[in-house]
């Protein structure tokens, strides 16, 4: 027997597995989220949502969550409801609404999808994939060799820059 997914609700946090990380939207209803985007994205385009590492800007984006989420997993995931009360339903979307077609600060490690969403929900700009923060050095086998590259922090987003910066790799070692 199948287990049920919850139908989610407005102001619900979307959490979206991509390959390599985690992308982060709002449901706001009628089968729609808000999420942010790189100006080049195509909804959908989970790949090219890893290209966001490039770029220090995003657009707020209101898309069908079946078409954010392509063929990636995803879930409702307000793992923090315990820790922080989530504002309103109707408040959240209703600051998500305005937000739509804006252009944002972008930052990998600062004001990411997931700090975006958990702001909307609580009030609070948070990012669990980035709260590791230490000095480390990633290497990376790629066809033109092996390089070093310095990092400050852990999260899986450091390694899609890693990776995008080194392109054709064949391994990469955090540590």
């Amino acid at each position: 027997m199948r287990a049920t997914v919850p139908e989610p609700q407005p102001g619900d946090l979307i959490e979206i597995f991509r390959p390599l990380y985690r992308h982060w939207a709002i449901y706001v209803g009628d089968g729609y989220v808000i999420h942010l985007a790189p100006p080049s994205e195509i909804a959908g385009a989970g790949v090219a949502s890893v290209m966001s590492a490039l770029t220090d800007k995003a657009i707020v984006k209101k898309d069908r969550l079946c078409d954010v989420a392509g063929r990636d997993l995803y879930r409702v995931n307000n793992k923090h409801d315990g820790k922080y009360p989530p504002l309103p339903a109707n408040k959240i979307v209703q600051q998500a609404e305005e937000l739509v077609g804006q252009e944002v600060l972008y930052k990998l490690t600062s004001d990411n999808c997931e700090h975006f969403v958990n702001k909307l929900r609580y009030g609070v700009s948070r990012c669990d994939q980035c709260l590791v923060h230490w000095p480390v050095r990633a290497t990376v086998t790629c066809w033109g060799g092996i390089h070093q590259h310095p990092l400050q922090g852990s999260c899986s987003a450091f390694r899609i820059q890693v990776i995008i910066s080194c392109v054709y790799y064949t391994d990469l070692r955090v540590g």
